[in-house]
């Protein structure tokens, strides 16, 4: 089982609300680092990796357990190297990231993103209200140690390239600073 200190490459994990541009930046960091890129999302739906589907948010809901296991192997190499994008993480353990980027968006874009998707106006108000109330960062600082948690806003395209590069160069700094 692979630490921050016997990692080669560290493990990122991009977080936020829906509609922040967690998997465009993650692909973007993924590509630029030749790591690889881990959209739970995606993984869960190609997998089965979920419970039920939940008609009220029209989403499947997540068996933890199974997402756990199923990834268990590639965020415990000692490799590193992994890009993670997925809007909670107090689930994950803690030892698999070395950093953990938090986006954020102002709640009109935000809803407007989401309105763009198609998003119920009930989904909608939840991840507007997450959003408001900076859950998801408050869950991060809760389930990490607070020197690897940074909070990003995420509403430009120069946001967006800001965001690329600090995360590279966080990653590219990662043996030097241990």
């Amino acid at each position: 089982m692979a630490t921050a200190e016997t990692r080669l490459r560290p493990n990122i994990l991009i977080t936020g609300s829906p509609g922040t541009g967690k998997s465009t930046l993650g692909q973007q960091v993924a590509e630029k680092l030749a790591f690889d890129f881990i959209e739970i999302g995606k993984e869960v739906r190609e997998n089965q990796l979920y419970e039920e589907y939940d008609e009220q948010y029209k989403c499947h809901v997540l068996d933890e357990d199974k997402l756990l296991d199923h990834i268990q192997d590639r965020m415990d190499s000692t490799s590193g190297g992994a890009v993670v994008d997925y809007h909670g993480c107090e689930f994950f353990p803690e030892r698999w990231f070395d950093f953990v980027f938090v986006l954020r968006c102002s709640t009109d874009k935000l809803y407007d993103r989401l309105a763009q998707r198609g998003y119920s106006d009930f989904k909608i108000k939840e991840n507007v209200e997450c959003e408001i109330f900076g859950s998801l960062l408050e869950e991060a600082r809760d389930s990490y140690k607070p020197e690897i948690v940074f909070e990003l806003q995420s509403e430009s395209p120069e946001q967006m390239d800001e965001n690329l590069e600090k995360i590279c160069e966080l990653a590219a700094g990662f043996k030097k600073s241990q």
